[in-house]
């Protein structure tokens, strides 16, 4: 617990610091309380340093600082596996090796930590509608898709990104373009992973 006059210490401090971003000097904090002299300011801050309210910088003209309360962010090193069509189906290589890992904060993605995650760069404009767009990595969750979710899918074994729907019971996949028809799997449908978020690097 803080002493009145360390607490009023503190206050000084974040609010210098909040108006002037930078950490007060000595003699400001002198001259604002009416200290005899800076030895006098400093007993105050080492004080507020061992209560853990500041923070000591070694070698810095303004040797104190105040700590980062902000929670660090938990972050999902995500491999990126490959290409996705996003366009008529087609036959695609199976990655066993990611080309690349991008580093995605969790809970941007509304994850946990240890959620199983992976990516996969998009090729085409079937998804343009759901603002999706050629060279975006979207992220996928390897589960069960519930209607309406925009997954990547093995149809009939050639792959595609598609929004899952499905009627009378019968799964069937569809563009976010007009200039795409409806997919109904002949033989078969396999859904590799349920979009859970999207990554779009620098536009020119």
């Amino acid at each position: 617990m803080l002493t009145d006059r360390q607490q009023a210490v503190l206050d000084f401090v974040h609010a210098h610091r909040e108006q002037q971003e930078v950490f007060p000097t000595l003699r400001e904090i002198q001259a604002h309380f009416g200290f005899a002299s800076p030895f006098a300011v400093t007993r105050h801050l080492q004080a507020l340093e061992k209560k853990g309210v500041l923070i000591r910088q070694t070698g810095k003209a303004r040797a104190f600082t105040l700590p980062d309360k902000s929670p660090k962010p938990a972050l999902l090193s995500i491999p990126v596996f490959g290409v996705i069509p996003a366009g008529l189906p087609a036959a695609n290589a199976q990655y066993l090796e990611p080309d690349e890992t991008v580093a995605v904060d969790a809970a941007s993605l509304g994850l946990r930590r240890n959620a199983r995650i992976f990516g996969l760069r998009v090729k085409g404009d079937s998804m343009v509608g759901a603002n999706i767009i050629e060279d975006d990595i979207v992220f996928l969750s390897p589960r069960e898709p519930v209607p309406g979710q925009i997954v990547a899918a093995l149809i009939d074994g050639e792959s595609t990104l598609k929004r899952f729907l499905q009627k009378r019971g019968r799964p069937f996949l569809r563009a976010e373009n007009p200039h795409y028809p409806d997919l109904l799997p002949v033989a078969e449908l396999i859904i590799q992973g349920v979009m859970v978020g999207l990554l779009r690097r620098g536009t020119p």
